[in-house]
């Protein structure tokens, strides 16, 4: 995306060129999908009064405010971006008229839910959601079981959601995986559909997965020590000996994105061998080489810690997935840690995305990252 202002959609010109009345601006409005698509460029139109309507986005190195133009002899305002094919992007509309709201796009049906509500969501051309995230009715459906694992790392008893595969056979051993903000995951990526749906393709090994959720995640999932003993000492021998899942490095796998990617990978250093599985999305991986980092204090263990992994990148695991967005601000953190993790050995995939920081984004690679790590038998003989 540019900061340039390409020409209105066709369709928009045309309107305006008839010098439109109320009810044409209302059949107009009724008879398209917006924002309007015409190529690379995307239309974002609001209709209403206003004194003043700008889009915000969450598109890292672009203004994240920018002005819509009142058309003439109309109540319609109009922005048009060029936006790269495949893009995928999250946005609302900031409206003053007497008063400044933020709110979604009225126009605009197509919304993505997070922890703080949900945002309106813009497509670039060749974008879909990917049809292994949605519901197939021929697919067996995996449980979801509670269970409570007492910590003393931790101080008190966690309550843990494990998602396990249809058809679980006892004496068989599953490979087990450790999912950060796993209630997050469940709800804003579907992952319990996504599993089910990629099991029952063979895409990915049956797994166990073990959904963990903090009380206070910037401070545990932050590099810090206690919480990787509960994870290493406590919740993962808990799991092994409850489920028929896990018992050896390849069959152990960590995963989180955004904060929970640097929890994932500071508990592999701590203790190297013990998980031969990471799936990394979007990670905090924030470091100083030189001087300061702007960015808040929450971040400062994550620095100590990147810090000295850069130093000695000791081999973690086997294998990692690391994903980022090209739109957020932390693609050029990512795209660093890459090198380092191939100099210890390890076998690294890495992919990035028109995106940006959020669930859908890191739902979009589920499939090649746990195919990757986890690959089922399709995978297995065709890959």
């Amino acid at each position: 995306m540019t900061d340039e202002h390409p020409p209105l959609h066709p369709a928009l010109d045309r309107l305006l060129k008839r010098r439109p009345d109320e009810a044409a601006i209302g059949r107009f409005l009724a008879e398209n999908e917006f924002p309007l698509q015409s190529g690379r460029t995307s239309t974002f139109v609001y209709a209403g009064p206003a004194e003043e309507v700008r889009l915000r986005h969450w598109i890292y190195g672009l203004s994240s405010s920018q002005a819509f133009r009142r058309l003439p002899d109309a109540e319609l305002w109009a922005l048009t971006l060029d936006l790269p094919p495949r893009s995928r992007v999250e946005y609302k509309f900031e409206v003053v008229n007497g008063e400044r709201q933020v709110i979604n796009d009225p126009l605009n049906p197509r919304l993505a839910r997070d922890p703080f509500g949900a945002n309106s969501v813009c497509h670039g051309l060749g974008y879909e959601t990917p049809e292994w995230t949605l519901r197939d009715p021929e697919a067996r459906h995996g449980q979801v079981e509670e269970v409570a694992i007492d910590s003393r790392a931790l101080g008190g008893s966690r309550e843990v959601k494990v998602y396990v595969p249809a058809r679980l056979h006892p004496r068989r051993r599953y490979p087990l995986l450790v999912v950060h903000d796993g209630n997050d995951y469940l709800e804003y990526t579907g992952l319990a559909t996504v599993l089910d749906n990629l099991i029952f393709r063979l895409e990915i090994a049956p797994l166990v997965v073990a959904l963990i959720q903090s009380p206070n995640r910037l401070d545990e999932y932050g590099a810090n020590a206690r919480h990787a003993r509960f994870l290493i000492n406590e919740l993962i021998p808990a799991l092994e000996e409850r489920f028929p899942a896990g018992g050896r490095p390849a069959d152990r796998g960590l995963m989180g994105a955004s904060f929970g990617a640097v929890a994932a990978l500071s508990t592999a250093w701590r203790s190297p061998g013990f998980a031969g599985r990471l799936l990394l999305q979007s990670g905090s991986f924030a470091f100083t080489d030189i001087g300061e980092s702007w960015r808040g204090p929450e971040f400062e263990p994550v620095i100590r810690f990147m810090n000295r992994f850069r130093r000695r990148p000791l081999r973690p695991a086997e294998r990692a997935y690391v994903s980022c967005g090209i739109y957020e601000s932390l693609i050029y953190e990512n795209r660093s840690i890459l090198p380092v993790l191939q100099s210890t050995g390890m076998d690294v995939r890495y992919a990035e995305s028109r995106d940006g920081h959020n669930w859908e984004s890191w739902r979009d690679r589920l499939r090649e990252g746990l195919s990757f790590l986890f690959p089922g038998p399709l995978w297995m003989v065709y890959e």
